[in-house]
């Protein structure tokens, strides 16, 4: 039984550290924390992939490892559920998919574990949905929305569109790091303790 985690993102270097790579950057770390193999291409999917196992936090009274694969789309972000095709074929699949992804409505320095949740209009994610015909699985959403920006509903495109692709300052990359730990916890304890356990203890 295998999980599969998804970060999204855009390809390429003129959108590294920008906010919509959010899902992206933090799967990067739960990657480096679990010691996974480095990235390696998957011509076929288009993405990024590392699998290996993940072992249970250590005093946790679980045994034995679970095995997982990791995705970074090389698609752009309205495509990413190209790369994730194929992966969702049972109800039981889907539980298995984790999607991590920036949100619009969560303040920066904030996230929530959900399951069965709509898109929120992140394109990303809208485009999975599609893909594998359900939106009956676990989604990480990592808030980007500074204190001072208006709820996304009441701005148009444009200002969404400059927020999502602006970069991150030195400062809010080291606070991003440090959450990003704290979320890769989340997602080892999602992995080998559960969905419920994980969404109950794991959010800021």
């Amino acid at each position: 039984m295998q999980y599969f985690f998804v970060g999204l993102g855009n390809p390429g270097e003129d959108y590294q550290n920008s906010r919509h790579n959010t899902g992206a950057m933090v799967l990067d770390v739960f990657r480096k924390v679990q010691e996974l193999p480095d990235w390696r291409l998957d011509k076929k999917r288009n993405a990024l992939i590392s699998e290996g196992s993940v072992a249970p936090l250590r005093g946790s009274k679980v045994k034995g490892q679970r095995s997982v694969a990791l995705l970074l789309p090389q698609t752009f972000m309205n495509k990413s559920g190209d790369s994730v095709r194929g992966l969702v074929k049972t109800k039981k699949d889907a539980e298995r998919l984790v999607v991590i992804h920036d949100d619009l409505d969560i303040p920066f320095g904030s996230y929530k574990i959900s399951f069965n949740k709509s898109s929120g209009g992140h394109r990303g994610v809208e485009s999975i949905i599609k893909a594998v015909k359900t939106q009956e699985f676990v989604r990480v959403r990592v808030g980007i929305a500074s204190s001072a920006s208006v709820v996304k509903k009441s701005q148009d495109e444009k200002t969404v569109e400059k927020i999502i692709l602006g970069t991150f300052s030195p400062a809010e990359l080291t606070t991003l790091k440090k959450m990003s730990k704290n979320i890769a916890e989340g997602l080892t304890v999602l992995v080998t303790e559960g969905r419920d356990k994980a969404m109950s203890q794991y959010h800021s």
